[in-house]
């Protein structure tokens, strides 16, 4: 078995290209169930955020599961591969848990060690396990993915410095604007990425923000904790006449503001600009607007280099978190390693315990005049002789099955205790489950591939 992740980000797709492949939080059940369905899929994760779609599978094998996973993408969105194939990354084994690991710390996401990929990862896994849609593999692999993601922030410095996507936001404001004071601002959206973005206005001397939302008591939460004024989206949109600054983070599928209503608003305010950022995907805000006379109007992707000047302590410890990656990484090879070694040792002990089981009947049939009282004594002196000449073997065992050889080695141990020799189904069951985890330790490793190119390609 293995573990492939297909996806796009902000460095392979722009904002265009990204918005036609964003998961919607109520669609993602139904895609999850979908992806189930997908041939050769046994587990399934889909982390969908403004700057990525990432599909996590394990699949039962490598051949052809590119060209089932762009089904799956193409069915889902109604999108021909032709228009998205340049734009996606595939990455399998060792490279696919390495990449899940750096996208939970935040040395993936656009500013780097930014926390909320975190959560958002979290909360992905977590819909997946509700649908049923997790098992083994990636119940330990995001586990871990989210601790260590929570050793990197408590552990280093990287989230420090204000570098978030809201914060940069604002930056960019400050850089049109000078400062905040006295102007007003409009948030379209109540979301966490708005939230962060009213504290970063505040701080920067804003005098009033004005809150929008489709659902007017989400807006009034929100604002409450800042002072704000909360409306419904439409008050907002007439609130645009009075606002110096829009930022729009809303989660809509579509426009909910178009180029034609803005011009006619601007037309009533001919020499006040207005500066207005979307940072939703897909995009809240019409590109045409940029368009329209006075309208100051930028995107995601225009934030990018925004906060290099505080990025750079942040790279210097992101050094740190990609060696506690490198780790974690080793650890969940090894467990991956020793998955099958688990069989063998089950196998063993109920060997064991049926030796024990048979030679303590026939000794009690042989020696009637012994009392309840002796026999438990007995049964758990011997029993304990059976426990104390497995403990050694099955801790050798497990730790030779971590090892280069480690196939090898639980190929010995089957055979030097005869475990394939037992009596009943039962046993050459255990014997095929073994045989069958052992293979799943045995991943490729390999590294990125083109997608338009990969042996696994989409």
């Amino acid at each position: 078995m293995h573990i492939v992740v297909v996806g796009l980000n902000y460095r392979t797709a722009p904002v265009e290209i990204r918005e036609q492949f964003a998961f919607a939080d109520q669609e993602l059940p139904a895609a999850l169930r979908q992806l189930m369905g997908v041939k050769s899929v046994l587990e399934g994760v889909i982390v969908a955020t403004c700057n990525r779609t990432e599909i996590y599978v394990v699949v039962d094998r490598l051949h052809m599961c590119g060209y089932f996973i762009r089904s799956f993408i193409e069915q889902w969105f109604g999108v021909k591969s032709e228009q998205f194939a340049q734009h996606m990354y595939i990455y399998e084994d060792d490279r696919a848990v390495e990449h899940l690991l750096r996208v939970t710390c935040g040395l993936d996401s656009m500013v780097i060690g930014e926390t909320q990929i975190l959560g958002q990862v979290r909360s992905a896994f977590l819909k997946a396990q509700e649908e049923k849609a997790t098992a083994s593999w990636f119940n330990r692999l995001f586990k871990q993915a989210v601790t260590l993601g929570k050793r990197a922030h408590s552990e280093t410095s990287i989230g420090e410095s204000a570098v978030s996507v809201s914060y940069a936001a604002t930056e960019l404001g400050k850089r049109i604007f000078g400062s905040f004071s006295g102007k007003k601002a409009l948030i379209l959206g109540a979301g966490k990425m708005s939230e962060l973005t009213i504290k970063h206005l505040y701080a920067g001397g804003a005098a009033e923000v004005v809150v929008a939302n489709r659902t007017l008591a989400r807006a009034a939460e929100l604002a409450g904790k800042f002072n704000g004024r909360p409306c419904t989206m439409e008050q907002g949109f007439e609130y645009l006449r009075e606002a110096d600054i829009v930022i729009s983070s809303t989660g809509a599928e579509g426009y909910v503001l178009h180029a034609d209503r803005i011009a006619d608003i601007m037309k009533g305010r001919p020499a006040r600009p207005l500066f207005m950022i979307d940072i939703a995907v897909p995009r809240d805000i019409d590109p045409a607007a940029g368009e329209v006379p006075g309208v100051f109007l930028y995107d995601i992707d225009d934030l990018e280099g925004i906060v290099e000047s505080n990025l750079e302590m942040r790279r210097t410890e992101a050094v740190k978190i990609e060696r506690m990656i490198a780790e974690e990484a080793a650890d969940f090879r090894h467990w991956l390693k020793t998955l099958g070694v688990q069989p063998v040792i089950r196998a063993l002990q109920d060997k064991g315990n049926h030796i024990h089981e048979e030679t303590m009947n026939s000794l009690f049939n042989k020696l009637p005049e012994l009392d309840e009282h002796q026999r438990k004594v007995i049964r758990r002196l011997t029993k304990s002789i059976v426990n104390q000449m497995m403990h050694e073997p099955i801790n050798a065992i497990k730790e030779m099955s971590g090892g280069k050889h480690g196939n090898e080695a639980i190929d010995y141990f089957t055979r030097i205790f005869a475990l394939g020799e037992q009596d009943g189904s039962e046993a050459s069951e255990e014997s095929d489950r073994a045989a069958a985890l052992r293979a799943q330790g045995t991943g490729s490793g390999a590294a990125a591939l083109p997608v338009t190119l990969a042996p696994a390609g989409l």
